[in-house]
């Protein structure tokens, strides 16, 4: 097979799973083509590191056994693509299909319970005549590949553009999995981690935003960083687990559970602290759990219980007590009401800018998200700020309306290079520049009752040019004297042709 660039192997995981839009839904869809990629990855590297050892020791099948149980998965018999390939054209395709997988998840203990889709399935999939023939698609399809030819960084792009194609064909349920590239580039910079972070997103999704942010260590030579999760829906965990395995993250530490209620990323029963935290939690959260959190264990919310109908400022919180003291830094994707809203919320916001720990409030552009329309903020929580922390003595909150720095799209707007740059530079130096960025002060933002709204602190009015009534007057009297005209033109015209 010709080695594939990033566009063929995009375009021809995509036709595989194209094989089933408009008959199964795209955000249910994607788990199941998500998991066969990973099958067949995890099965063609297998088999290639038979051929190598068969080459190398011949029939010293004792031998390749030892070296092969030392790899890094093992694939039992009869759990190969091959041996799916071969029985395609059984009438009980997906029942097999889901014994392979389940041999795999037996004999590889990190693997445990990743494959949770049921590619049997009669409701999810249709009658046995129509998800035969789509299982007998997507099996051709993949055929094409293989994918132990493919540079590893290839297919983590692959399955990450992938990833981005069903978000998009999602709509509105993209926001459980997905955050846009551009948006999650963005704040993986914001971030600013560096080498020997331990970096966590607890609400990871696909877990994209936090590889995200480990490749911004590894633009500084470095792969010296620990990745960590946490993921409440089940399948969108194991796209996670699986988006790991694919980019060789296989020591990231992702777990399954909700992180407000049910925190699993702990060390001796306290919570885990973190270098850098990242997120897009869901925005605006209904009956996130207040009633059972009231005294948690933990003292998230010491500051104020956040709404029982909005849980933006309890995932704030939590992140917050996530972050290790005197450094750790926040990253936080947040609807704009999070900067005004008044009540509990508004408690909560007046402790967090009292105890000096914001740094900077970004505003972004309308239409970048499939989930919303509505424009979105980018809140920034620097630990350094305390007192011991290296920037103790600033006491300053940086506002940047980036809400113009944007590309116009037919259903999705979207940051160019040249926007995510303008916007984390100004950031990194702090700049203060006119209708752009505000550096405000403590007393300033007192001032605005702790108002965060963006207009208040970043003017970005634009004077409309004079308009002199004089000569617009005037020319309106020269055009009615030139219709005029017109019209004594025209009816000499009729009259000659006698109308």
């Amino acid at each position: 097979m010709a080695v594939l660039t990033q566009d063929e192997l995009n375009k021809l995981l995509w036709n595989a799973a194209d094989s089933a839009r408009g008959v199964v839904d795209s955000s249910i869809f994607k788990d199941y083509i998500l998991a066969f990629l990973f099958f067949k990855y995890i099965s063609d590297i297998k088999q290639a590191e038979v051929k190598k050892l068969k080459a190398r020791y011949g029939d010293d099948k004792d031998r390749i056994a030892l070296k092969l149980k030392n790899a890094r998965f093992v694939l039992p018999e009869g759990a190969t693509f091959s041996d799916i390939y071969e029985n395609q054209n059984a009438d009980n395709i997906g029942e097999l299909l889901n014994i392979a997988l389940h041999k795999i998840e037996e004999a590889n203990g990190p693997l445990h319970d990743i494959f949770t889709v049921d590619f049997n399935s009669q409701s999810v999939l249709g009658q046995t005549s129509q998800r035969n023939k789509m299982l007998r698609d997507m099996i051709g399809d993949f055929s094409k590949v293989d994918l132990s030819e493919v540079d590893g960084d290839l297919l983590g792009n692959a399955y990450m553009y992938l990833i981005e194609r069903f978000g998009s064909d999602a709509g509105k349920k993209a926001g459980e999995f997905y955050t846009p590239k551009v948006v999650a580039s963005l704040l993986a910079k914001l971030a600013m981690p560096k080498p020997g972070d331990r970096i966590c997103d607890p609400t990871c999704g696909s877990g994209g935003l936090l590889l995200l942010a480990g490749e911004e260590v590894e633009k500084q030579d470095s792969r010296d960083y620990a990745l960590y999760g946490q993921e409440k829906t089940g399948a969108t965990y194991n796209l996670a687990r699986m988006n790991m395995f694919l980019h060789h993250k296989d020591s990231a530490r992702l777990e399954w559970g909700d992180t407000l209620n049910n925190p699993l990323l702990k060390e001796d029963e306290k919570l885990m602290q973190f270098d850098v935290i990242v997120a897009n939690p869901p925005f605006s959260l209904d009956k996130w759990g207040e009633k059972h959190l009231e005294n948690d264990i933990y003292h998230r919310f010491d500051r104020g219980m956040p709404p029982a109908s909005k849980g933006d400022y309890a995932f704030i919180s939590h992140m917050i007590a996530t972050a290790k003291e005197k450094s750790g830094r926040v990253a936080v994707i947040v609807p704009h009401g999070v900067l005004f809203r008044g009540s509990s919320e508004g408690r909560i916001r007046q402790a967090l800018i009292k105890e000096n720990l914001l740094d900077a409030v970004i505003g972004l552009p309308a239409g970048l998200f499939q989930t919303t329309g509505i424009p979105v903020a980018i809140l920034i929580f620097d630990k350094s700020r305390q007192e011991g922390g290296k920037n103790q003595e600033r006491k300053d909150v940086l506002f940047i309306d980036a809400s113009k720095e944007f590309k116009a799209g037919k259903n999705q707007n979207t940051l160019e290079p040249e926007h995510i740059t303008k916007i984390f530079e100004t950031y990194k130096n702090r700049s203060e520049i006119e209708k752009f960025s505000h550096l405000a002060s403590f007393d300033e933002i007192e001032e605005n009752d702790f108002n965060l709204n963006i207009p208040r602190y970043v003017d970005t009015f634009e004077e409309e040019e004079e308009i002199d009534l004089s000569a617009v007057k005037a020319e309106i009297a020269d055009l009615e004297l030139q219709l005029k005209t017109v019209q004594a033109q025209m009816k000499d015209y009729l009259d000659e042709l006698g109308v």
